[in-house]
């Protein structure tokens, strides 16, 4: 009898101790997996960042657009996952320089001037078009000599890039999009991929990548495709002149 208390007993230990170091594994994983991802963000615990977004121009009051508005939904849980605190701030105020606090830049670079700024500043390779008097060919970005304009429903183009620049090492991120649907989808292929991309291009990496979303007619921002990693293209000196449609 005392045997086969002392046999229960030690399995009972035995099961303890193990249940004790799986939960000290998984513990440790966990801490391991959200210093990653707070490195990649450049959001550690209690930290600041902000949201930069458009005006609703069909609003007469402050309003962020229905895709932008789900774009950022998509980042707080990140940020909130991260323990920082979030600011949300319309493009057309006067905010500081960048590398202070991690930015989330969001819209199109037509019309939302903070986005339209760092591109000219940190990827002076990628080129958007205005628009003639007639709005024909407005938002067709040119990288590298190829041209990527848009069909609206049918095949739509964003940018989704991290970068790093002023003072300071916190990121900014920028999703530059044809249409606000792109938006939104740029900001989910970020949030989904986030460890495949720090993986790639480092938790300190720049990178800029072309997206295409297709159908969004149909499909919404459901369906991505990576069109190509045009980091080099997009951070080098714009071509002058001339470009290649893309296929």
């Amino acid at each position: 009898m005392d045997d086969i208390l002392l046999l229960l007993a030690s399995t009972a230990g035995a099961l303890v101790i193990g249940l004790a170091a799986g939960w000290a594994a998984q513990s440790a994983a966990a801490r391991r997996k959200l210093t990653r991802e707070q490195s990649f963000f450049g959001l550690p615990d209690g930290s600041e960042c902000v949201l930069v977004t458009h005006r609703d121009s069909a609003s007469a009051h402050w309003s962020i657009p229905r895709h932008d508005a789900l774009a950022l939904l998509g980042l707080a849980a990140v940020i909130e996952n991260c323990g920082a605190h979030p600011e949300v701030a319309p493009h057309d105020t006067g905010l500081q320089g960048f590398g202070a606090r991690t930015e989330f830049c969001v819209g199109d670079p037509t019309a939302h001037r903070r986005l339209a700024a760092h591109l000219a500043s940190l990827l002076p390779g990628v080129t958007v078009h205005p628009g003639d008097a007639t709005g024909a060919g407005r938002g067709t970005f040119t990288i590298g000599g190829t041209a990527y304009p848009v069909e609206p429903g049918a095949v739509e183009y964003v940018l989704l890039a991290r970068l790093t620049a002023g003072e300071g090492d916190r990121p900014v991120f920028l999703a530059a999009g044809q249409r606000p649907v792109t938006h939104r989808a740029a900001v989910r292929h970020l949030v989904k991929n986030r460890a495949r991309l720090a993986r790639r291009h480092g938790a300190d990496g720049q990178f800029c990548v072309l997206l295409k979303v297709v159908n969004s007619q149909a499909y919404g921002p459901d369906v991505v495709e990576v069109v190509a990693d045009v980091t080099k293209a997009a951070t080098a000196p714009a071509e002058p002149k001339g470009h290649r449609a893309a296929a």
